[in-house]
């Protein structure tokens, strides 16, 4: 795998643009792969037999036709490329950082380098982004100049105020007719019960899901040393407290969160991958090409 240093957010997020950070750390990861665990091409080479009438001379393999002076044929196992559709939680929550990173910052950087990777691949990629509402809704498409108009719309995020999980997904469920792979980017604060509603609704559609769930590192461990006022960025309410007089308990409930989730998705056969914002990246596209795998 790739060294975890090459592919660290913090150093991804100084870099000028999201294309230019996408290309970073897509081409990083490849390059430090031992052994590739898929293949980019829409068809998959199989096998040759003997030319017969009807068949297309451009199917010819003529390599091997100099080679035996006889006509073969290649033989394709053909394969629809795969529709990916990228749905991004841009909600004030996604906002915070403790860091270098915002929880934003890393969604658009892993979405960005997904999208790279799977139009490298041949595969139409989908955006959606949403708070508490859908913002934009860009339709899968293949064509590699479409990288640019989902960087672009990447890059312009302004981020929304509450965040209303369940219905997008529930609507962007409905609206996507051919079955594909969904990947959801959150840090999933709204209610479990309802977020698995709405991811299983896709499940139910035959879509195959992937959720990254991104969150802080100070958010799981609230690892603050002095008395600190705390406001939720999407309701404006504020407390303050000394830290460490909570921390256990909070980070009980965090586990609980997160763990909850974990189960939940295990048992609905959706893949969960939690990330936290000092996490290197190169997990998640590992995480991204092992399911690709998996589903052809």
């Amino acid at each position: 795998m790739p060294s975890g240093h090459t592919l660290t957010p913090d150093i991804i997020s100084r870099l000028n643009n999201l294309s230019l950070k996408a290309r970073f750390v897509v081409e990083g990861f490849i390059v430090g792969l031992h052994k590739s665990p898929y293949h980019g091409f829409s068809v998959e080479f199989s096998e040759h037999r003997a030319y017969g009438a009807g068949d297309e001379i451009r199917h010819v393999d003529w390599k091997l036709w100099g080679k035996t002076d006889r006509f073969f044929i290649k033989q394709f196992e053909e394969e629809t490329n795969l529709k990916s559709y990228l749905l991004i939680d841009q909600s004030l929550s996604m906002t915070y950082k403790s860091n270098n990173v915002t929880k934003l910052e890393y969604a658009q950087i892993l979405a960005a380098s997904l999208g790279y990777l799977m139009l490298k691949q041949q595969d139409a990629v989908g955006l959606t982004l949403f708070d508490d509402r859908i913002r934009v809704n860009i339709p899968a498409r293949s064509k590699r100049s479409h990288l640019n108009i989902i960087l672009s719309k990447m890059q312009n995020i302004k981020p929304g105020p509450e965040t209303t999980i369940a219905p997008i997904l529930h609507k962007t469920a409905e609206a996507i007719k051919k079955r594909g792979l969904i990947v959801l980017i959150s840090d999933l604060f709204d209610d479990p019960d309802e977020i698995l509603s709405g991811l299983q609704h896709f499940r139910y559609k035959g879509h195959e899901v992937v959720v990254f769930h991104v969150l802080d590192p100070q958010e799981l461990s609230l690892d603050f040393t002095q008395r600190t006022r705390f406001r939720d960025m999407e309701s404006g309410e504020e407390i303050i407290t000394d830290p460490w007089h909570i921390q256990s308990d909070y980070q009980k409930s965090m586990e609980q969160f997160c763990n909850y989730f974990k189960s939940m998705c295990r048992q609905k056969n959706i893949d969960y991958v939690q990330l936290s914002t000092d996490s290197p990246l190169d997990m998640a596209l590992s995480e991204y090409l092992i399911k690709r795998k998996r589903m052809r």
